[in-house]
């Protein structure tokens, strides 16, 4: 077996001390650049790799962030195989954690002290939650003082901490906007969870107001929740949307990817969109490109999103950013095949 290259290997080949290779590793300012020139030619020859382990512990940073997300079924496979939102989310945080030369950790939560603790052994620099969390967990880790960013919250204590979001109110209200200017009155709202999910909560009185606005009763809106967020739960309300017959026109999923497999579910049982149903969802995913018809939704960038997350967690490391920063994301309407104006 290759013995392992230490510093002291370094130092021996480049004529000086064990300090100063730790110095230049480190980045350390005591050194001339001659003498970097060296060393650095010695690491080199070498083929020496630094344990950033220690030298984090030393520094007291680790450029690592941790992304935190909940588990389902004890596990993160099912969010990003059935969820597409946050392959797209954790591809925009990757992007520019990199640029700035952080990696990130990805990890479930099961309860507040476990979550403590494996940021603890990790030396994480600051932690991002992606989902819905218990306020018990943020207290817990406050002790930790790292930063924190919350993406989507609109709990109270929520205003504590770094929160980027969109404006999912003015989302539903655009939805709901567009189908009532084609036409439609009665409309069906699919949701993940609205009595637990801000998110869907926010987004569907965003569409109790624009029919509020176009003087409709909003007793023309049926709510349908799926208790989660993945193309088969889609594709199970789709049938169950099947039962109202014609009590409904138009539906508004509050994600894509319940819309597309909403769609699937009325397609398989001779429904054609937007002839039959006129369906909006909500992210304009790039799996929409291949979607047919061309899903109308609301547009947030989602990996921009994850970007200014980790930007936002970046700057509060660097510059000592304490106070809360508090991010709200444009959306906007995308019109494409699957709404039509009623005859």
């Amino acid at each position: 077996m290759k013995q392992k290259i230490t510093i002291r290997d370094v130092a021996k080949l480049a004529g000086v001390s064990s300090a100063t290779v730790s110095y230049v590793v480190n980045g350390i300012n005591k050194v001339s650049e001659e003498t970097k020139e060296k060393v650095f030619e010695a690491i080199k020859q070498l083929d020496y790799q630094p344990d950033f382990t220690a030298i984090s512990l030393s520094k007291r940073k680790s450029n690592m962030l941790g992304v935190m997300m909940p588990f389902v079924d004890n596990s993160l496979a099912p969010m990003f195989r059935e969820n597409y939102y946050y392959t797209e989310m954790i591809g925009g945080m990757e992007s520019i954690a990199r640029k700035n030369k952080y990696d990130l950790l990805i990890s479930g939560v099961r309860d507040p002290q476990d979550c403590k603790s494996w940021v603890t052994k990790r030396n994480l620099d600051g932690l991002i939650f992606l989902g819905l969390f218990p306020e018990a967990l943020y207290e817990e880790l406050k002790s930790l003082d790292i930063p924190i960013v919350l993406i989507d919250n609109y709990e109270e204590f929520g205003k504590s901490y770094h929160n980027i979001r969109i404006d999912d109110e003015l989302g539903g209200y655009l939805a709901g906007k567009h189908l009532i200017e084609r036409g439609h009155t009665a409309i069906s709202f699919i949701g993940h969870d609205l009595a637990n999910f801000p998110v869907d909560w926010n987004r569907s009185n965003g569409l109790k107001k624009a029919v509020t606005e176009a003087n409709l009763s909003t007793d023309a809106i049926t709510f349908f929740e799926g208790k989660g967020s993945s193309f088969e739960i889609g594709y199970e309300m789709g049938t169950k949307l099947l039962e109202l017959g014609d009590k409904t026109t138009a539906i508004f999923a509050s994600s894509d990817i319940l819309a597309m497999g909403i769609i699937k579910a009325l397609q398989e049982r001779g429904k054609e969109i937007p002839h039959d149903y006129s369906i909006i969802g909500f992210d304009d995913l790039a799996i929409n490109m291949i979607s047919r018809p061309g899903l109308t939704t609301i547009r947030q960038d989602v990996f921009h999103k994850g970007v200014v997350s980790v930007q936002t967690i970046i700057d509060a490391i660097e510059q000592k950013i304490s106070d809360p920063v508090h991010v709200t994301l444009s959306i906007e309407l995308i019109e494409r095949e699957s709404t039509r104006r009623l005859d």
